[in-house]
This record gives structure tokens, C-alpha cells and sequence, in this order.
């Protein structure tokens, strides 16, 4: 656990600013441009909230507008809302473009599925319908002022002027994937994995997995500072009318750090799968795209530990980290395609992909959001953990919760944390893929988005779990019901006149379940 300076500094990219004020005071503050926080401005401004919502990128959207193309929930009667709302538009959108039977209207599979600049696009819709919402993207936190236990303004610097900006607000939301507000206002966090025996976990610190059989295999148990693997959400596209192909490897290519998935192909451990394959995972959008993730089964998998310093680093440390992982992941594309020991089915395979010249096309057609899968978390009122979000032998379950806000449905999944080690012949150290076999839907308490101590904040996004229980809430769809129940009881809270911890839970909920949200499991849920 530790304790950050009331200050933090951020990176990359060009600024937008949208009716930005220099000196602002409003009702709600926003930090993190995520769906989550767009859930949060757009509710708490229909509630009739002024709102600032900042984010760093010159994007709104987060990993939904850049490269992760399809809604990850597996029970879609679980979560509703807002989260509802913008998969409608989705769809209503290609309906419009290409007809109601058209095969891309069928690719998008009722608006979850989505090319990235079709989500960037119904974001900045329903931000740009609320007059009330004031935008301020490319801009960095730079830091945070407590007065008496509560955070009462923040300061941002425009990325392209250098200019600050003193944000004043009675409701402050960090929505970043992060937590840098909750950070740079001192308040208590986690980054890392705790131990078995600190929440009386089964799947909690260092353990191998084995995915095929949901088992575990191994591993002391033991609780650590790591993470798991950060990369890109690749959008790729098979049109060769609209493909940007690779024109050469990136500047510190290295074939040797790929090597790892022929080993993988040579094994048996993935019969009949070419490298590529194992490589990748790829998932068909609209338009002749591709959602492709990097497929973390593979003992050769190459992105676990690059990310290492990445939650608390400065914006400069962030930046490298950044710009590392990009290199790997065109590294990684340009080996697929072009190196004469894949077998020819495998690197034509991997051909018949490349980057989609009409998307992400300010930053060379590569999606400008890192997929950040676990940084820091806070410390709140309640700290969500396994027993929250599964049944299985052995582990009391108390998955129903009386302030409940939301519902959580994924599996508990995780991907690996740390590279090859010697012996391991089965998975990555701290691999937990997709526990179907125990993972059931579970109320979401209000209290994991309230600091334990500070005043003024709410956290919908790097909210207050433990890393277990983290690897199933940390999906967008789940963000953006929690980041709906964050704008609704900002506004309450200011209603009333009272502080977020004490937050009226049976009018919040009232009003959720008015804004066609999911709070309620049904009876014999399983």
C-alpha cells in the first residue's frame, strides 16, 4: 500500500479544448475521459449539474474508442442504463448507414460490436448534447489541493499551450484508469496483488493456472507489487483498399524477443495453430475490421513485465513505458507477417491484416489509448474482493450487497504478470483466464467508489477492490454502470447538501432504476 505526493505530472499527444474555462467552478468535476466518466458527466448534467470532464488524450472514449471493439459481457441482461443507451446508438447508427439487413448491421451484434471511430463519435454525442458539460481534452492533472480532509480543486495543464487551469467543484470524480486524482489528493491506494490470506482468496497473489482446466497448478500464493500485462487493442483491417500496411519494423525491432511463440508452435501446447494464432486474437467488426487483442495463453507472450513502473510514474516514465509497448506491438505485427521461419500459411495469415488507414488518423493509424488493465486501486470504504464475485467449495459468498449501485458479471480474468520463468510449461505466473467455472453476477457496493477518508471524491473506475475481484469488474460496460451511479449520486450528495459517504442509497437507487439501470439480482441468480 502507498501513499503519493499531492501532486502528480502525465503524457503524450496534441490538446483540444472545448468551451474551457480558465478559472472554472462547477458542480461536478470529471477527470478521465473513460466511458466510465463520460457515464458520469452525461448523467450528472441531465441531472442538471454543471460538469468540467478533462481528459488527457485529444480523444474522449478511452479503450472503447481506441481498438477495443467489442463489448466484454457475457450476461447482457445484467447491465443496462447508460451502457444500453450508447450500444443503441451503435447500432442505430450502422442501421442508418448501411440498412437494417445489412452485413454490417449484423457484424456490430445489436451495437456491441464497433469500430472505434463509431465509438468516438456516439461518445462525443452524448457529451456535446449536454450544454452543461464543458470539455477539456488534452489536458494533464498536475495536482490536487485538500483543504480539512477534502479535495475543493484541482489544477490541469493544457498539453499544448502549457497553459494552467484551476478547476473548483462541490463533486470531484476520478474516472481515470489510473487513479491519478485520488493519488495526487493523497488518498490511501493498492497497486500490486495481495496475499492469499489478506481477504482469504484462493486465487489471490502468485499463482499458475491452468486455463485449460480452470486449476491451479501452482505458485506460493505470495503478495507482490506486479501487475498484469499491459498492451493495444489493435484495429486491423482485411479491406486493401484501407489498409495502411506496416512500411518496416520499428526502430529497435529485435526478432529474438518473438521467438518465444515458434517455441509455442513447436510444443503441442497449441495443436494445429499457426503462430499467429497463438499470437493473436482476432474478432470481426463492421467494415472489413478486425478487433485484435494479444492472446496471453502462449508461453511466449511478450508484453508481461514491460509495463513495470507504469501506475505511480511520473508522466515522462509513462511516456517510455508507452512507447516501449507500441514498438512491441508493431514488432510483434511486423514478425507475424515477414519472418521466414513462420510456416507460409501463418504469415499469410497474419498479411492479410494491417492497420486501417481511416482510423486513429492523427497518431499513423495506431490507437492512442494504452490498455491499462489494472494500475492503482483505491482504498475505500469497502474493499470488493473474491468471495464478492464468485460461488465455489470452500469460500462463503456474499455476492448480494444492500448499496448496491450496479451489477458485475464477468469472469474473473487476469492477464499473465510475469514473463517466462524456468519450468513453465503450462501458463504465465499469474494468468487467470476467464473463470466462467466460478464467476457469478454481483452487486456492485457504492461504498468501493468512496475514499476511505478523504472527503469530496468519487471513483468509479479504479475503484476499491482487490486484484482478484479487479480482473472482473475492470470492463467498460461495468465502468459505465458505475460511472451512472457516481453522476447520480453527485447530484444527490449536492441536493442534499451532504457528503458522498452519506449519500441517500434508497433515492440513488430510485433514480437508477428510473434510468433503466441494473442494481437488483434476481432471485435465484446464478
Amino acid at each position: 500500500m502507498k501513499r503519493p505526493v499531492s501532486a502528480v505530472s502525465l503524457l503524450l499527444g496534441c490538446a483540444v479544448v472545448c468551451s474551457a474555462q480558465s478559472d472554472g467552478r462547477y458542480d461536478v468535476v470529471v477527470v478521465g475521459g473513460t466511458p466510465g466518466g463520460i457515464a458520469t458527466a452525461v448523467t450528472a448534467a441531465r441531472l442538471g449539474r454543471s460538469v468540467a470532464l478533462a481528459e488527457y488524450h485529444a480523444h474522449l472514449g478511452g479503450m472503447s474508442a481506441s481498438g477495443l471493439g467489442k463489448s466484454d459481457i457475457e450476461k447482457r441482461e445484467m447491465i443496462a442504463g447508460f451502457f444500453t443507451e450508447f450500444v443503441a446508438r451503435v447500432k442505430a447508427h450502422y442501421v442508418s448507414r448501411y440498412g437494417a439487413r445489412s452485413e454490417n448491421v449484423e457484424l456490430s451484434r445489436d451495437g456491441y460490436f464497433y469500430e472505434p471511430s463509431v465509438a468516438e463519435r456516439i461518445f462525443d454525442q452524448l457529451v456535446a448534447e449536454q450544454s452543461a458539460i464543458t470539455v477539456l481534452k488534452g489536458h494533464r492533472l498536475e495536482r490536487a489541493t485538500v483543504e480539512d480532509g477534502r479535495i475543493t480543486a484541482l489544477t490541469l495543464v493544457d498539453r499544448s499551450t502549457r497553459q494552467q487551469k484551476t478547476l473548483r467543484a462541490r463533486v470531484f470524480v476520478d474516472a481515470t484508469y489510473e487513479g491519478d486524482l485520488f493519488a495526487a489528493a493523497g488518498a490511501k491506494f493498492r497497486i500490486g496483488r495481495e496475499s492469499r490470506e489478506a481477504f482469504g482468496e484462493p486465487h489471490a497473489g502468485q499463482i499458475y493456472l491452468d486455463f485449460r482446466t480452470s486449476r491451479v497448478v501452482g505458485g506460493s500464493g505470495a503478495g507482490d507489487d506486479r501487475i498484469p500485462a499491459y498492451s493495444f487493442r489493435l484495429c486491423l483491417t482485411s479491406n486493401p483498399d484501407n489498409a495502411a500496411p506496416l512500411p518496416g519494423p520499428p526502430s529497435d525491432y529485435d526478432r529474438t524477443r518473438y521467438l518465444g511463440y515458434l517455441d509455442d508452435a513447436r510444443s503441442g501446447r497449441f495443436p494445429g495453430q499457426p503462430v499467429t494464432r497463438i499470437a493473436l486474437t482476432i474478432a470481426p467488426l463492421p467494415n472489413a475490421k478486425t478487433d485484435v487483442n494479444m492472446n496471453p495463453r502462449g508461453l511466449g507472450f511478450v508484453f508481461a513485465e514491460a509495463n513495470a513502473g507504469y501506475p505511480d510514474g511520473s508522466w515522462q516514465q509513462r511516456e517510455q513505458i508507452v512507447g516501449r509497448l507500441r514498438n512491441l506491438t508493431l514488432g510483434l505485427l511486423w514478425f507475424l507477417q515477414n519472418d521466414p521461419e513462420l510456416k507460409d500459411d501463418s504469415r499469410a495469415l497474419a498479411r492479410r491484416y494491417h492497420l486501417a488507414r481511416d482510423e486513429f488518423t492523427d497518431n499513423d493509424h495506431f490507437p492512442f489509448q494504452l490498455y491499462v488493465r489494472e494500475a492503482r486501486r483505491l482504498v475505500g470504504a469497502y474493499t470488493l474482493s473474491e468471495r464478492n464475485v464468485t460461488e465455489q467449495p470452500g469460500l462463503r459468498s456474499e455476492r448480494r450487497q444492500s448499496d448496491a449501485i450496479a451489477v458485475g458479471e464477468f469472469p474473473v480474468d487476469s492477464f499473465p504478470v510475469r514473463t517466462r520463468q524456468p519450468g513453465d510449461a503450462v501458463a504465465l505466473e499469474g494468468y487467470l483466464g476467464m473463470l466462467r467455472g466460478i464467476t457469478r453476477p454481483y452487486q456492485i457496493p457504492y461504498r468501493i467508489m468512496v475514499p476511505e477518508r478523504l472527503n469530496g471524491l468519487l471513483v468509479p473506475v479504479a475503484a476499491s477492490t482487490t486484484h482478484v475481484a479487479f480482473s472482473s469488474i475492470r470492463l467498460e460496460p461495468t465502468w459505465m454502470a458505475m460511472g451512472q451511479a457516481a453522476g447520480v449520486a453527485a447530484h444527490l450528495a449536492i441536493e442534499h447538501g451532504r457528503e458522498l459517504r452519506e449519500a441517500p442509497i434508497d433515492e440513488l437507487q430510485s433514480l437508477l432504476r428510473k434510468q433503466g439501470a441494473v442494481i437488483d439480482l434476481p432471485s435465484g441468480v446464478e
